[in-house]
């Protein structure tokens, strides 16, 4: 199956730059699924990195697209009540009449994030447990049967409505690259969603996934491998290269140097993001998500025809 090209909308970097307005945002989404992309994601976060709420503007996204599948990259479920999420998510897979994907993680190790966490009256270091008991409690609602749950959030004879509308829920692809993180996505999830600098590393650690999922008696055809790049595209690679230091400073606070080894990231032509991201297809990609820098309405255009050209190929 040819590989699946998303588009990730710049909400962080729209509300950065004082420019909060959604009009836009859905007006790029619609463009994506125009151009042929095969799904719209957005970004999460409360404080660490302002921008749009993911669940509130995916409901908007769904109401102004028909194929496109629709996700979060990532999600940060610890910081939720699973009961409320459960509810919402629900409502907003029926929505987009199933077109809902759940990318989500247990967020980076750093005073920002921590301080969100105790903003919304979360412990961090609880937060791997907390994520797996409620997306479990979640799947359990989503079902429509009576709920008894002992744990965390206690629940009697709770039942939900509405379910989703794909039966059991959106598929939940779990983000990481340590092997916690890959032991979690094979055994309990439906994908693994990576963003890994190396293509080497990252097939690396494609191959103990496939491995935990045969050990696991699982179905590696039902299997989503995922990897989130960013590309700045220009056929100056000087430019290029200024442009996406320049955007992952501003972005993240950090060096860019230290931000490129640690994310997957391209800056240069045209043809040489088509080699960049076949790598990762020919190496067991199922799903490519690409944020890029600078003007989305061209960088779409040319996006677009990579997919078009990785799928014929």
């Amino acid at each position: 199956m040819p590989v699946q090209i998303g588009y990730l909308l710049p909400t962080r970097e729209r509300v950065m730059e004082g420019r909060p307005e959604t009009a836009p945002l859905l007006a790029f989404a619609a463009r994506a699924e125009e151009l042929g992309f095969d799904s719209v994601w957005v970004g999460d976060s409360l404080l660490a990195r302002p921008r749009h709420d993911p669940v509130t503007l995916l409901a908007a996204v769904a109401a102004c697209t028909r194929k496109v599948a629709l996700g979060t990259a990532v999600f940060l479920p610890a910081l939720r009540n699973p009961v409320v999420l459960a509810h919402q998510l629900a409502t907003l897979d029926q929505i987009s009449e199933g077109r809902l994907v759940l990318g989500t993680g247990i967020a980076s190790d750093v005073p920002n994030i921590r301080a969100e966490f105790a903003a919304a009256g979360v412990p961090f270091e609880g937060r791997v447990g907390r994520m797996m008991e409620g997306l479990r409690l979640c799947r359990a609602l989503w079902t429509g049967k009576p709920v008894d749950w002992q744990g965390r959030w206690p629940v009697q004879g709770g039942v939900l409505g509405p379910i989703p509308y794909r039966a059991g829920g959106p598929p939940i692809w779990m983000a990481g690259s340590v092997r916690p993180a890959l032991e979690r996505a094979a055994r309990y999830f439906d994908g693994w969603f990576a963003n890994e600098a190396d293509l080497a590393r990252w097939t690396a650690q494609w191959a103990e996934v496939q491995q935990i999922l045969r050990d696991a008696g699982r179905d590696r055809s039902q299997f989503v491998a995922a990897i989130y790049v960013t590309l700045a595209i220009d056929e100056d690679a000087s430019r290029a290269n200024q442009r996406i230091d320049r955007f992952l400073e501003h972005y993240y606070g950090q060096p860019a140097a230290a931000m490129r080894r640690r994310q997957a990231c391209y800056a240069g032509s045209r043809e040489g993001a088509a080699e960049f991201l076949h790598g990762f297809a020919s190496a067991g990609a199922s799903h490519i998500i690409v944020r890029l820098v600078g003007d989305p309405d061209r960088r779409l255009e040319i996006v677009s025809g990579i997919r078009a050209q990785l799928a014929g190929g």
